[in-house]
């Protein structure tokens, strides 16, 4: 066939260097949380695979984004039956034609009220709102900069590319790096400071009041991702600009619907008029079918209990500090985290996957590998993520089998260079540990 051998050398490529992705079939059962159902083919790898003949297994599943389970939620699930009972499936066009049901106009009201801002617009995705907004307000300022930290998700870069605007990069959380950046541009210029609030591969936090100080000081707008935090910190879960009470410090708030709100789609918040430029101009917005009112009923759902329950949120920080403790006092490589990310570090592109193969294989958990390009080369990692359905019983079982898996490979049991490195940041996590479980009334 024409070109294919293109396509199998770009295929070869990857697996030679152990980029392949591999995707686990797997199947949630609602009740059954963190469990799941994982299913292989029962055929040689090199044959052509009969779909028909397969294997299953019970999994417990440890690097889902569902952080608080809110997928498998009653009032969720309710919320969304009823909608596709009462009202259908599809949403029946874009947002133009036809496609702006009722749900959705609540949705984008709840989500304006959840960050303290006037208006809300839903995507897709997150990608694509990440995409569709970077791409697109920079064309509306003249000579406009944008700003970006250089750990900003790939969703975020795109969009800046896309807007064709000059972009400079600061270092990661780099404060001083970021203020010399905007020292030398004339202060009318227009400026965007593009960043996020919890980095997803490596749990850390951006200084968001600093980061907000030097744009007022020179005159830039701010931009933030805050998809891995909505839904988890916060008193209602506005993220972790509504836990620092900053929000109102941000002009665009960006976030998902996917993670911890356990449903689908993206959305940005801001003042009325950035909203409707975006609404107005954005091509990926403009020409995209909308979200089905089903999925936006859900979403609703999932927010105001969020908003209105701390118990999950309570729970989760308590089941992530228990998984970073007993991981820490087998010696497990845990990177530095401050957030209910927790990346265990491999450093090895294969033997990231062994691990991954033999936790899944021999032991019946799930965690994806995280390697190049996702992360940088030589920082490869297992990256866990609790949940408050995950139980004490089930962080013994991982902790086993980690301890198992590193044994049989032979990876280093060490405390990871900088984190919680000695006697005193043990401690810490200890303070931490029983703070939360004081608050939980544990």
């Amino acid at each position: 066939m024409k070109h294919q051998h293109y396509f199998e050398n770009a295929i070869d490529q990857l697996q030679a260097e152990n980029r392949y992705r591999v995707f686990a079939d797997l199947e949630r059962v609602v009740g059954s949380f963190p469990k799941a159902i994982y299913r292989t083919c029962d055929t040689n790898q090199d044959e052509v695979k009969d779909r028909t003949k397969t294997s299953a297994k019970e999994v417990t599943i440890w690097c889902s984004n569902d952080y608080l389970g809110m997928g498998q939620h009653e009032s969720v699930i309710r919320a969304m039956s009823d909608s596709v009972s009462n009202i259908g499936t599809g949403a029946g066009g874009t947002r133009n034609i036809s496609g702006t049901s009722h749900p959705i106009v609540e949705l984008e009201k709840e989500l304006a009220d959840l960050h303290g801002k006037e208006a809300a617009l839903v995507f897709t995705s997150g990608f694509v709102s990440n995409q569709a907004t970077l791409s697109t307000l920079p064309k509306l300022l003249p000579n406009c900069l944008i700003i970006s930290d250089e750990f900003n998700h790939a969703s975020m870069i795109e969009g800046i590319r896309q807007s064709g605007c000059a972009k400079k990069i600061f270092r990661h959380n780099d404060l001083e790096h970021l203020e010399m950046i905007l020292a030398a541009e004339d202060v009318n210029r227009p400026k965007i400071i593009a960043f996020e609030s919890v980095y997803s591969m490596d749990g850390d936090v951006a200084p968001i009041r600093e980061i907000a100080d030097l744009a007022d000081q020179y005159n830039a707008l701010t931009y933030i991702d805050e998809v891995h935090a909505v839904g988890m910190y916060g008193d209602h879960g506005g993220g972790i600009t509504e836990r620092e009470g900053l929000a109102h410090r941000i002009d665009i708030i960006e976030g998902t619907l996917a993670k911890a709100f356990g449903v689908l789609g993206g959305y940005i918040t801001g003042t009325r008029k950035i909203i409707d430029c975006v609404r107005s101009y954005a091509p990926g917005f403009i020409f995209t079918t909308a979200l089905p009112p089903a999925i936006a009923s859900a979403a609703i759902s999932s927010i105001q209990h969020l908003k209105n329950s701390s118990l999950e949120r309570e729970q989760h920080q308590l089941r992530v500090l228990e998984t970073k403790q007993a991981l820490y006092d087998e010696e497990l490589p845990l990177m530095p985290s401050q957030t209910h990310i927790i990346p265990l570090w491999v450093g090895d592109a294969d033997l990231c996957k062994k691990a991954s193969d033999r936790l899944m294989q021999e032991h019946d958990i799930y965690i994806q590998p995280i390697n190049y390009p996702t992360v940088p080369r030589g920082t490869e990692r297992l990256r866990i993520t609790p949940s408050p359905l995950h139980s004490q019983d089930h962080i013994k079982a991982l902790t086993d089998a980690l301890v198992e898996t590193w044994t049989f490979l032979e990876l280093p049991f060490e405390h990871y260079d900088g984190s919680n490195e000695d006697e005193t940041g043990k401690q810490s996590v200890s303070d931490q540990l029983q703070l939360v479980v004081h608050k939980s009334g544990g």
